[in-house]
């Protein structure tokens, strides 16, 4: 990369970055390292992110294999601790929370996608989009179907509630997956390779229906190797080596592109 290149990369990068931090980040990360050991190896998975994800923003998080995208989505989703550097959620530092409130925190505010769909054989449809639900302090049984029987509506399941996962295509397992994600009204959805387990008509499907959850407001941080779901996002980190080397928002990307073409573009 030339020294113009890395330039623009960088000022796109704190462009971004800045554009986060001023319309209110629900996720500030500064500084955050994670090594793993094994034995008498070490391996940093992840070193110096800096990174803030607004209130209502969807980013997509590229980079090949190994780079560290799903370490950092681990993190940000409370499954995982950085070694280093500082995380906080919503204004909370996570380091000063116990195990039983990011517990709660994750349960609550956090709704997860996986690429595995990850749903529960002996559950039918209706019963794994209820069951994060069981684990809500204080919630009532008829508003734990209530929400389970709306998410399901939300993503055209609901006609398979009673159904069981064997019974389903992969694209209506990923549907189902999303229905229990968005059950509990979380603050931020992470969805990790959401199509990887999809043809593309089925993975075109979820990425429109992710897209149509942020436009009603959803806060989403989006693992994926493929560029033509990333583009479907607002915002496009790349990792490499467990760094982030590029944070392009669509604003950023434009200016970028006109000042390569020879246009002056002041602000």
């Amino acid at each position: 990369m030339s020294e113009n290149e890395n330039t623009a990369s960088s000022a796109a990068l704190v462009t971004a970055q800045t554009r986060a931090l001023s319309n209110g980040a629900v996720i500030r990360l500064e500084g955050l390292g994670k090594v793993f050991h094994t034995d008498e190896v070490e391996t940093h998975a992840l070193a110096d992110i800096h990174l803030a994800i607004a209130r209502g923003e969807f980013v997509s998080i590229a980079g090949p294999s190994g780079c560290g995208k799903s370490t950092l989505l681990s993190i940000l989703g409370l499954l995982d601790s950085p070694t280093t550097g500082r995380f906080d959620l919503d204004g909370q530092p996570v380091a000063e929370l116990t195990a039983g409130q990011r517990a709660r925190i994750r349960n609550r505010y956090v709704g997860f996608i996986f690429q595995a769909f990850n749903l529960i054989g002996d559950l039918t449809v209706f019963e794994n989009v209820e069951l994060p639900l069981t684990y809500r302090d204080g919630m009532p049984a008829s508003e734990r179907r209530d929400r389970a029987m709306r998410a399901l509506e939300r993503v055209e399941m609901a006609h398979r509630k009673n159904h069981y996962p064997s019974q389903l295509s992969g694209g209506q397992q990923q549907r189902v997956a999303v229905a229990r994600a968005v059950a509990g009204d979380p603050a931020i959805l992470l969805a990790d390779e959401p199509t990887g387990n999809l043809d593309s008509r089925n993975g075109e499907a979820v990425m429109d229906l992710l897209r149509e959850l942020h436009a009603e407001g959803a806060t989403i941080c989006m693992v994926t190797h493929d560029p033509r779901y990333a583009e479907y996002a607002e915002r496009n980190v790349y990792l490499f080596d467990g760094r982030i080397v590029e944070d392009h928002d669509r604003t950023s990307r434009a200016v970028e592109e006109l000042r390569e073409a020879g246009y002056e573009v002041t602000g």
